[in-house]
């Protein structure tokens, strides 16, 4: 995808959002890498499987966006995204799910345990039958 279609999704949706007419975005299994995406206002957006390695997240709005299988990035370019409590709660039981001796990952898994039990992909990664003071 394009930066010029990307900006003409984008600014679709924003009408969307606005009530204005416009069309939800839909992005699925687009490749977003690298996209700048800074301040974007993706509530609700349809981003199942898309790949966004290296994409510009920085205070992007995602709340209630689809994220189901995409590649969010893991570096600065995530910080600050504004996100609901189900996403949130996703990315706390996909940090649960890992496999990590560590005493102070321990420590922070069991703190957030039971809320990354509330994701709905909890099931999924095996949480549901996790024992809060063990692996």
């Amino acid at each position: 995808m394009n930066a010029d279609e990307l900006k003409t999704i984008l600014e679709q949706h924003q009408l969307y959002l606005n009530g204005e007419g416009g069309a939800k975005a839909n992005l699925q299994g687009a490749n977003l890498q690298g996209a700048d995406l800074r301040g974007a206002d993706l509530q609700s957006a349809y981003l199942q499987s898309a790949d966004l390695q290296g994409a510009d997240l920085r205070w992007a709005d995602l709340r209630w966006a689809d994220l189901d299988y995409s590649c969010l990035p893991l570096w600065c370019g995530s910080k600050g995204m504004i996100v609901d409590r189900r996403i949130a709660a996703q990315i706390a039981a996909h940090f649960c799910a890992l496999n990590c001796d560590d005493a102070d990952y321990l420590a922070a898994r069991k703190t957030i345990l039971e809320f990354a039990k509330t994701s709905h992909r909890a099931e999924d990664l095996g949480l549901l039958e996790v024992e809060n003071d063990g692996i």
